[in-house]
């Protein structure tokens, strides 16, 4: 997958790699703002207890 991702990108080797690890902080900063907020409020680990 990631080498397909690769091979799309326009530009010299040096551009792709740029490109690319700009495509994969944009991936991060998704996941952080909306999917873990999301995910959180359905897992609710807040209610969690542990037995001693």
């Amino acid at each position: 997958m990631y080498a397909g991702l690769f091979r799309i990108l326009p530009g010299p080797i040096w551009l792709r790699i740029i490109l690319f690890l700009g495509i994969l902080a944009l991936a991060v900063w998704a996941l952080f703002t909306f999917a873990f907020p999301w995910v959180d409020q359905i897992v609710n680990p807040i209610e969690v207890t542990v037995t001693e």
